[in-house]
């Protein structure tokens, strides 16, 4: 029997930046049965018109996000039964060793309930604004990786890379454990790089090309001598097909192999923090999932 970790993605373009809607959703999940709450990253939102290079994302400038340290730091506090995940950070627009500071914080403070999910997005907008290069951003991703966990390892880290440099430093107090360094992606690249350097993978995206991904994900860890079983692969669901859809899309990734799926509700008309509940809410009854009093349980399917 597959064991699956069963998720939230918080719906957050579809609230305004609501506090409220913050607070209820966490304090629920756990009583809905479910395990994490993901959040997306993005630290600007641009406008698209006139734009050379275009931007072909899908935010805009009206579109809300919450930054994924502060939210996960705020409701961990909240909601003890729940994890953390980012799905993804967008690692290479941000200054590597601030965030093993506050990876390293929000896993200690958390008592280790937190995965930072990176990748590297398609904004160029952000990375100008926040003084990185766009054009290299694969490259930093991979190296960042080693920087965070030499950083992690609570030793006087003495580094100098292609994009940064840590002169006989460390970053205390460190993590208990190493934080999990999932990443994320749609291309060819990031299955290569995740099956070099990550803990994970974080798909989203039609079950097909999931489905795809993974048997191609597998084929690389093999190539590069790592073993499939310990590695996370988790699947973002978004189901046009209602609950009952959603459900069984998680059904059928639990039969794959997949470790972890996450709920999307977002882009399916729903108009209110109870209705986004109340679809999170049928999609664990449909999994047989529900308030075990301790804590939201793993799912057996």
């Amino acid at each position: 029997m597959a064991a699956v970790k069963l998720g939230a993605v918080y719906p957050q373009i579809e609230l305004g930046g609501d506090p409220e809607a913050v607070r209820r959703i966490g304090d629920a999940l756990g009583g809905l049965g479910y395990d994490h709450l993901l959040a997306y990253d993005h630290v600007l939102g641009a406008v698209h018109a006139d734009r050379d290079p275009t931007l072909l994302g899908p935010y805009t400038e009206r579109d809300p996000f919450h930054d994924p340290f502060v939210l996960f730091a705020y409701l961990a506090g909240r909601c003890p039964g729940l994890e953390f995940v980012t799905g993804i950070l967008i690692l290479p627009q941000r200054q590597t060793a601030l965030v093993a500071r506050q990876a390293a914080d929000l896993s200690l403070l958390s008592g280790g309930r937190f995965r930072l999910g990176v990748g590297i997005g398609w904004n160029h907008v952000e990375y100008t604004a926040l003084g990185q290069d766009f054009s290299t951003r694969g490259a930093r991703e991979e190296e960042q990786i080693e920087v965070l966990r030499a950083l992690w390892s609570g030793t006087v880290v003495d580094f100098e890379g292609r994009f940064d440099r840590i002169e006989r430093a460390t970053t205390l107090p460190a993590p208990v454990e190493p934080v999990p360094v999932w990443l994320g992606g749609f291309s060819e690249p990031a299955v290569e790089r995740a099956a070099r350097v990550g803990d994970g993978f974080i798909f989203a995206g039609s079950e097909a090309h999931v489905l795809e991904q993974w048997q191609r994900l597998r084929e690389l860890l093999g190539e590069h001598d790592r073993e499939v079983d310990g590695f996370g692969a988790q699947y973002n669901v978004l189901s046009k097909d209602g609950p009952n859809g959603a459900a069984a899309k998680i059904e059928r990734w639990a039969d794959n192999g997949g470790t972890h799926a996450a709920v999307v509700t977002m882009g399916l008309g729903l108009d209110s923090v109870d209705a986004h509940l109340d679809y999170v809410g049928e999609v664990a009854a449909a999994l047989g999932r529900g308030s075990t009093g301790a804590g939201p349980p793993t799912i057996s399917l």
